[in-house]
């Protein structure tokens, strides 16, 4: 076997939380928000895909090494350095939001599932939601891992479909590296929704808590084994974090084309 093989393997082997996680913001309502935008302001609103990347990939990046150094999630390594109420609070805010998200993506998934079958969503969101559930409390976590990381290669289809159907690369590539704002309240709220969308909180507790769950699968159930990290481990992290939120905002690039 060739060498080339072996090394997109071990590439992509490397790959885990980052990535995943960046899959995990193109989500069903993140699909329909950059959708919204292009079909609001067509390749207007391009440009954001640059100014996205770095800002995620920054704040991604903080959130894992909380959970690769204190071998915490967030929740948990925020409990020793804020007040219990405060704690309290913003959990129950995450818990909040969490839910709403979890039943936009469920009624996105079952809207999408009705109009291929013609069986009524209402179906569709008991099967995705019970199927979720089950698979949650029955497989291991590195097998659901394994799952997801190659579930998150079906979001190319985005690319792909930009390529097969008629765009106008040259406004595409304009708007892409010249900057240009919307006219109107409305344009703004586009912006804002796109930056909420890209940069959430719920991915923020999602990549730490990937981190610890990514130790414990390596044999390191004790806290004092999961705390602190090699220099090969936080190297190999910002690998995976940059190819992840790069794969998220190519994603959303070609979703808003």
């Amino acid at each position: 076997m060739s060498p080339k093989p072996n090394l997109i393997r071990r590439f992509f082997s490397n790959l885990g939380p980052g990535l995943t996680t960046g899959a995990a913001d193109d989500d069903p309502s993140g699909i329909a928000t950059y959708s919204s935008a292009g079909a609001a302001v067509g390749t207007q609103l391009l440009w954001m895909a640059l100014l996205t990347w770095p800002l995620m990939g920054a704040v991604q990046m903080m959130c894992a090494r909380v959970g690769m150094m204190t071998g915490k999630g967030l929740a948990g390594a925020f409990h020793h350095k804020f007040p219990k109420p405060l704690i309290v609070a913003t959990s129950c805010a995450l818990l909040i939001a969490n839910t709403i998200n979890i039943g936009a993506d469920l009624s996105g998934m079952a809207d999408a599932a009705e109009m291929l079958s013609g069986v009524s969503s209402h179906i569709f969101v008991v099967v995705f939601g019970g199927g979720i559930a089950v698979a949650t409390v029955l497989f291991r976590y590195h097998r659901i891992a394994s799952i997801l990381k190659w579930l998150a290669l079906t979001l190319l289809a985005y690319v792909i479909t930009a390529f097969l159907v008629k765009s106008d690369w040259h406004a595409a590539l304009r708007d892409t590296f010249v900057p240009s704002f919307p006219k109107g309240r409305s344009g703004w709220a586009i912006i804002v929704a796109i930056l909420g969308t890209t940069i959430s909180p719920y991915l923020f507790y999602w990549q730490a808590s990937q981190e610890v769950e990514e130790e414990k699968a390596m044999g390191r159930r004790m806290l004092v084994q999961r705390r602190n990290a090699s220099g090969r481990e936080i190297r190999n992290r910002k690998l995976d974090v940059g190819v992840g939120t790069f794969f998220s905002n190519l994603v959303m690039y070609f979703i808003i084309l």
